[in-house]
């Protein structure tokens, strides 16, 4: 089967299911893990600016795309020239499902088992004991967070962080008065690139809150990738403890 993937965490998570460039034809500039093996990779284009001629023209029989990573205009281009699946990913019991029909997909039920017992795991292991009114910027310029039906939102909830713009859908846009409800703000590293800078800059209009940087792979992408960051949400929730006493 040749397959392009639309999606970064796809990408990986069919790398990680032992697939290599002879089947993985295809792939995003944003594609970027295992860096090892995506070096050899065809690139299509952005996950919103893809070349279509330089798709179709390396014949794949499956295009994985996604519902939030593309763009709906280009993936019904592409639907008619190849099968295209859009995921649609924003809990993990859809990641599950996602690492399930894949397995099915590839002829690799058993290894589909293992991932999805594995990453069920990183998650009842961790105990969560906190309930921090939390806002998770991913944009500044303007300040843009997650709403609560994400994914992003999905992984909050799991580590203790209650998200205060669960109500609000997708990822809206918000102004710094409105995070004054919040006791921990988390800046993302993607896809804004949050630095210390930003901290401080924050910091100046919100004195009580606790400001730090989130690794935006760790709350974002899903599929084989979250196995890597168990021991990230331990530390990062033990950091967030020990700031807030």
């Amino acid at each position: 089967m040749r397959i392009v993937s639309l999606v970064p965490s796809v990408t990986q998570t069919l790398f990680d299911f032992g697939l290599d460039h002879r089947e993985i034809v295809g792939r995003t500039k944003f594609c970027i893990h295992p860096s090892d093996r995506v070096k050899n990779i065809p690139i299509v284009g952005g996950t919103k600016t893809l070349k279509l001629d330089k798709i179709t023209a390396l014949k794949p029989d499956l295009i994985i795309a996604n519902k939030e990573e593309n763009v709906r205009e280009q993936v019904l281009e592409l639907e008619k020239v190849c099968k295209v699946w859009v995921t649609d990913i924003s809990t993990l019991e859809d990641q599950e499902t996602f690492l399930f029909q894949l397995g099915q997909r590839l002829n690799k039920s058993e290894q589909a088992t293992g991932f999805i017992k594995r990453t069920n795991a990183v998650f009842t292991g961790l105990h969560p004991a906190l309930t921090v009114p939390t806002a998770y910027l991913i944009w500044r310029n303007p300040y843009m967070t997650a709403g609560g039906d994400t994914f992003i939102h999905n992984i909050m909830k799991c580590l203790g962080f209650r998200n205060i713009f669960q109500d609000q859908t997708r990822y809206p846009t918000v102004e710094i008065s409105e995070l004054k409800g919040a006791r921990l703000i988390l800046l993302s590293s993607e896809p804004y690139p949050f630095r210390e800078k930003h901290i401080a800059e924050l910091q100046e209009h919100l004195p009580d809150c606790t400001i730090m940087l989130a690794d935006g792979e760790a709350f974002s992408w899903y599929g084989t990738r979250i196995l890597e960051y168990e021991a990230y949400f331990r530390q990062l929730m033990g950091e967030v403890q020990d700031s807030l006493h």
